[in-house]
């Protein structure tokens, strides 16, 4: 499909809109693919009456900044990073920690979008968010923060299309979370573990796994990749390689997790709202 016939699609073109009805809006982009094609479409439809609003957290890795940085230089939008230490609420990863993150960190992005002239705050939440376990959702509503993929109805599929379709080179990108997903709940956030499992993740992609999880257990590194990738990943030479770089990040075993990658394999779910 062309990249013209794709961004002709209903989808898209309901999408930009939306942001026309708004008239100018910040964007929360976190550098991922679905904030990121938010973004590149709110550019599209109001020019310069756009501003990326980025969270710098410890708990956020590294990467993430950088990319949205070079993607913001490239949409050629106004970009502003708000650099937020660990919200007390969370210092012990609650249960429900994505919705106390939320609240205290896109309060801030809400006044930081008020002081510079924008009443609206937009992030990328969408369709397929709503068949996970999102607890951070709730406190979107409560905030009143639009999400203007998920009332143009777009979901994955659709949004990695547009994304090819306008050349961001993020179209392909992998889901990813914060670094607070990689601990078990109730246990003390601690900063110096997540440089680690930041460091050990960005080894196991450099050894070419895309969608990787370095699960923290103590000293015990869980690794949840594609099982398709398996094999590879037990291949002696490449599970010597991998040894060598997790415990060089300071974990002294490493495992294997058997059911492969999964989205929030730490995740406790409530048995009713």
């Amino acid at each position: 499909m062309s990249a013209d016939i794709a961004l002709a699609e209903t989808g898209f073109q309901r999408l930009l809109e939306l942001l026309r009805e708004l008239g100018s809006v910040a964007v929360a982009c976190s550098g991922g693919l679905d904030s990121s094609l938010l973004l590149a479409a709110a550019r599209l439809a109001l020019g310069d009456r756009v501003l990326a609003l980025t969270v710098a957290t410890p708990y956020m890795a590294t990467y993430e900044i950088v990319q949205v940085e070079e993607l913001t230089r490239m949409l050629d939008v106004r970009h502003r990073v708000l650099n937020l230490p660990i919200p007390p609420e969370i210092v012990r990863n609650p249960p429900d920690r994505c919705y106390r993150c939320k609240q205290a960190l896109f309060a801030e992005l809400k006044a930081a979008a008020a002081e510079e002239g924008f009443p609206w705050l937009a992030d990328g939440t969408n369709r397929d968010d709503l068949s996970d376990y999102r607890p951070g959702m709730r406190a979107l509503r409560e905030l009143e923060v639009r999400s203007p993929l998920l009332e143009a109805e777009l979901g994955k599929t659709e949004i990695r299309r547009y994304a090819r379709a306008l050349n961001l080179p993020v179209w392909d990108k992998p889901a990813s979370a914060c670094l607070l997903t990689r601990l078990p709940h109730d246990t003390q956030v601690d900063l110096h573990l997540l440089r680690r499992v930041e460091a050990s993740e960005e080894a196991l992609r450099a050894l070419g796994f895309r969608a990787v999880r370095v699960r923290c257990h103590g000293d015990l590194a869980r690794i949840e990749v594609d099982p398709a990738e398996h094999p590879r990943l037990l291949d002696q030479a490449v599970a010597d390689q991998v040894t060598a770089a997790l415990t060089g990040c300071g974990f002294q075993y490493v495992t294997l997790d058997l059911r492969g990658y999964r989205m929030g394999s730490f995740n406790v779910r409530p048995l009713a709202e």
